[in-house]
């Protein structure tokens, strides 16, 4: 199922607003991919040029940097610890960009769109002793 994202057919001012054009493919938008901590899984999506776009619907191991050292290790994703995004992701364990997620490094911050890049990078916050 796809979602139409276009402009309103009135006016600021509340007069009607005159289309320049038809509906096209493109102008289509795509419910949100929620990914969660599980088996990896990656799906393909044709965007416009013919360009591909990498969904990421679950992840198991994320990139996470170590600011001190400098140093990027791939480690496994053990859930999902906060998200400002929903607190209801907390308990389903979806991962989205900002979430707090317990690594077997420790707890880290996800600085990349898992869902619309098709990879799960982080930033170490908290070290594990």
């Amino acid at each position: 199922m796809a979602l139409w994202h276009l402009r309103s057919k009135r006016k600021p001012s509340g007069g009607r607003l005159h289309k320049a054009r038809k509906k096209r493919r493109v102008d289509r938008g795509n419910l949100p991919i929620e990914t969660r901590v599980g088996a990896r899984q990656v799906s393909r999506k044709r965007v416009e040029g013919g360009k591909i776009k990498l969904k990421l619907s679950a992840v198991e191991k994320i990139n996470v940097a170590d600011p001190k050292t400098g140093k990027i290790t791939r480690v496994k994703v053990l859930s999902v610890k906060d998200n400002k995004a929903n607190v209801h992701y907390i308990r389903r364990n979806i991962v989205t960009k900002g979430a707090v997620v317990e690594t077997e490094a420790g707890l880290a911050r996800v600085t990349s769109r898992p869902g619309q890049q098709g990879i799960a990078n982080a930033v170490l916050i908290e070290a594990k002793k």
